[in-house]
């Protein structure tokens, strides 16, 4: 789980409430579901006008990327390639079939399973470059889906904002109502602009990030398969592919490795 996905929010929404308590104000009085339907419902009727059904599905199941996590770990998936290297290195390539057939990760196994069938390398680094350009479009309209949601929400906070004046200048006659009325009315902004910078513009911020590190780890998954093809050193393998790992949690697995 990224937990730095459910602090950011916490954290964001909660300093938000503070300071209304510490200013002398109400949790409550920000409570209004008519401003929430109106944002909520008025910022889904345009993302869904703004885009096709399959960027909006899209954007939707890349949220389970920013709290779980995109499954983008380096380590192991380095020593499963680097073991596989060693092992056609001694054997051949055909010994890997059976374990080709153990690994876990589709990208990898697709690669593994065309290398060893003999397909040519540039062929090969094409196929699997046109699957990850594809991947990286739908990365790019998921964070564009939400980004676009934050750029709608102030927008149809103030609509609100405005229909609830509308409703207070309906009421003049009654001058005790105005204050509350006016306080009301507002509340639709606040929705409207907290949702829109505490929440979709830092998704779609946090989705981009995410998938962008998964994509380098295909890339790095495309390095070791031409590199096993082409019959490189193992230690070798494990040196290029370190490199994708801006974490360095390789690198020191690999060091500590060598001090052994």
């Amino acid at each position: 789980m990224d937990i730095t996905s459910l602090i950011g929010i916490i954290l964001g929404t909660g300093m938000v409430l503070l300071g209304q308590i510490l200013e002398g104000g109400s949790v409550m009085a920000l409570v209004q579901p008519t401003a929430a339907m109106i944002v909520v419902g008025g910022t889904a009727g345009a993302v869904i006008l703004a885009f096709p059904m399959k960027d909006i599905i899209g954007g939707l199941t890349s949220l389970k990327g920013v709290f779980l996590g995109v499954g983008a770990d380096f380590p192991p998936t380095i020593d499963l390639i680097v073991s596989l290297a060693l092992k056609a290195r001694k054997e051949g390539i055909l010994a890997l079939q059976s374990d080709i057939k153990e690994i876990k990760d589709d990208f990898l196994k697709r690669g593994m399973e065309m290398m060893a069938d003999g397909t040519d390398p540039h062929l090969l680094r094409e196929i699997m470059e046109t699957e990850l350009s594809f991947l990286e479009e739908s990365i790019t309209q998921a964070g564009k889906f939400w980004e676009s949601a934050g750029g709608f929400t102030p927008t149809v906070g103030i609509l609100g904002a405005v229909l609830g004046l509308i409703h207070v200048m309906e009421n003049l006659s009654d001058p005790s109502k105005l204050g509350s009325g006016i306080a009301v009315a507002f509340v639709a902004t606040v929705y409207g602009v907290g949702a829109a910078n505490l929440v979709c513009i830092p998704l779609g911020s946090k989705i981009k990030f995410n998938y962008r590190q998964l994509v380098i780890a295909r890339e790095m998954m495309i390095e070791g398969i031409l590199s096993i093809q082409a019959g490189e050193s193992p230690n070798f393998i494990r040196q290029k592919l370190t490199v994708f790992d801006s974490s360095g949690k390789s690198k020191q697995s690999a060091d500590g490795e060598g001090g052994g």
